[in-house]
């Protein structure tokens, strides 16, 4: 079992800049692969970014160059740094731990994560 916690959500204008921090217990972290989702409203939740075990990163095209996933093993954290923030990227922000090892591609729908958090609310205002 891994619980997560997301903070950092909030209100920002566009342009701005948002970190957003999960932090995880249970299962030992550094043995799960991370990564953030979004919601918006009547929208399907959509994938933003992971990070693996191996430290490789990858992201949804649309926020590719704006944000970056990073985590600190020794905190049992994982961030997302979201810079250039337009409206567009107004939704809930989730955290998601993978524990599946071997994948043999990278999981960027939500059914290929079996833990969640609940979610931290992002608005980006024009």
């Amino acid at each position: 079992q891994v619980q997560l916690v997301e903070s950092g959500g909030g209100l920002v204008q566009a342009g701005g800049s948002l970190r957003l921090s999960c932090a995880a217990s249970g299962r030992t972290f550094s043995s799960v692969a991370m990564a953030w989702f979004r919601q918006a409203p009547g929208k399907e939740r959509e994938f933003v970014a992971t990070i693996r075990l191996s430290g490789r990163t990858y992201y949804a095209d649309s926020v590719k160059g704006r944000f970056t996933i990073s985590r600190d093993n020794a905190k049992n954290t994982v961030y997302l740094q979201m810079t250039s923030l337009n409206p567009e990227d107004t939704a809930v922000y989730y955290c998601a731990a993978d524990a599946v090892l071997g994948r043999l591609r990278v999981p960027i729908l939500p059914h290929e994560y079996a833990y969640w958090g609940q979610g931290t609310q992002v608005t980006v205002s024009s």
